[in-house]
């Protein structure tokens, strides 16, 4: 993990970890490594945002940064992560800029990047951006005149996206009846016009964003009222998105959790029965289910375990040849349509094949059981968080877990690339022994560096 950049971007609480000035040095040194200076024309960079009240402040800095270098500036407004990674190939940009902390609280912000072909930078390419922020390794151009870079608005981008969201789309939605939970998000600008489009009832929750409600007990890490309104309005099945719309969960017209194992499942059938599944594997990760690796297992598909993050799900992608993948989290990668996780893109994908089958997604749901599985979250200290691996008390106690599991479940320890956290996961068939050894575990690494 780099010294600015986690596993998505450049993250912290807005105008504190992440400044003005840290902004404008990131769209600086960011324009100067992924453009090339000696070309004599002014690179075309693009910038989204989410909802979030500080975003306005860090669209301004990204921009005077790379104004200040001489880049062009196209700025998208309010729109989900994904229509970036599709908008700087479509408008032959060289690189796109994503303000947004995801389903963080609306006190925390991010800037995540793009390069020219619609994929997250890789590691090498970061810390080239790090070393300029950081070290100074290179001085900022400084053109003057004519040299220094313009902005404009972009008036179609949202228009672009849904257009070629509806384009990946086999078959419509006529008939269905769907809540989606916006989180009061991105997807406030798009998920209505969208799935309406595609021919699809639509019933909103949470798509009214003021700046800072925004993953505010609702979304894809609160689905509650979701799941409540589905059951009481007889819908056929309920969508959500996080505050940056790449992730997608959905909700079962009997109000229970589909999650993004569950979806991958679903899909990577259907794909297979199509011949459409490459090399017939799905991607996840160590972090998903011990049921999903068994529904693969039983239904003779190939399974790729890669690191957390989806952009390591990418990379596994990228790497092998392989076309569907993502998290138990609800980031999935359509590698034939998209260059990164979309939520939207998702659902529509997902009800694409339910309505298709003209089942409900509480039967087509069965084709995979559930592992218990129990996650606790740690919070620790920055210092406690580099001595982390090397710490023999926090080592044994995985050891005795390990063995108390034996070939029954299994413990996960790691820590999170975007928040200062370790995440205690346990897995296994007794749900009160993998509770009871998750909180031991959370207590001796509390108790150890919190």
């Amino acid at each position: 993990m780099g010294r600015l950049f986690g596993t998505d971007g450049a993250r912290g609480v807005a105008n504190s970890e992440l400044s003005v000035e840290l902004a404008v040095n990131i769209g600086r040194a960011a324009a100067m490594v992924l453009t090339d200076q000696n070309s004599g024309r002014h690179p075309k960079i693009l910038i989204g945002k989410d909802t979030r009240l500080s975003s306005d402040m860090l669209e301004g800095a990204l921009t005077a940064g790379l104004c200040s270098v001489g880049a062009d500036v196209i700025l998208l407004g309010a729109v989900p992560t994904p229509t970036v990674a599709y908008l700087v190939r479509k408008y032959n940009a060289d690189a796109g800029f994503m303000i947004s902390a995801s389903h963080n609280p609306f006190e925390f912000n991010g800037i995540k990047i793009f390069s020219s072909t619609g994929y997250k930078l890789p590691d090498a390419l970061e810390e080239e951006i790090e070393s300029i922020v950081l070290d100074n390794s290179k001085p900022y151009p400084q053109p003057t005149g004519s040299d220094l870079g313009s902005v404009t608005r972009s008036e179609t981008a949202v228009e672009d996206y849904i257009s070629y969201i509806i384009e990946t789309v086999p078959t419509r939605l006529d008939g269905m009846k769907i809540a989606i939970d916006c989180s009061n998000g991105s997807s406030s600008v798009t998920a209505e016009k969208l799935f309406t489009r595609l021919g699809a009832e639509c019933y909103m929750l949470s798509d009214k964003p003021d700046g800072i409600n925004i993953n505010d007990n609702c979304g894809s890490t609160h689905t509650e009222n979701l799941q409540k309104f589905v059951v009481e309005n007889k819908l056929d099945l309920g969508v959500a998105f996080d505050g940056d719309a790449d992730r997608c969960l959905a909700v079962d017209e009997n109000g229970e959790m589909i999650d993004g194992d569950f979806i991958m499942a679903i899909c990577a059938l259907d794909c297979a029965s199509r011949n459409k599944l490459s090399k017939n594997t799905i991607v996840g990760t160590v972090m998903s289910n011990m049921g999903f690796t068994k529904f693969c297992k039983d239904n003779n598909l190939n399974f790729y375990a890669a690191n957390v993050g989806d952009r390591y799900v990418l990379e596994a992608m990228l790497k092998d040849g392989y076309n569907l993948g993502g998290e138990q989290s609800g980031h999935v990668i359509f590698l034939d349509y998209a260059t990164t996780g979309d939520g939207q893109l998702t659902a529509a994908q997902l009800l694409s094949i339910i309505n298709r089958r003209q089942a409900k997604l509480s039967s087509i749901s069965t084709l995979m059981i559930r592992y218990p599985q129990v996650l606790v979250n740690v919070r620790v200290t920055a210092e406690g968080k580099k001595k982390y691996s090397e710490d023999e008390e926090i080592r044994k106690k995985i050891e005795a877990v390990e063995q108390e599991l034996g070939e029954d479940g299994r413990i996960l320890v790691r820590l999170s690339g975007t928040e200062p956290l370790v995440r205690v996961m346990l897995e296994g068939l007794d749900e009160a022994q993998i509770n009871r050894l998750a909180n031991e575990t959370a207590d001796v690494i509390r108790d150890r560096i919190g």
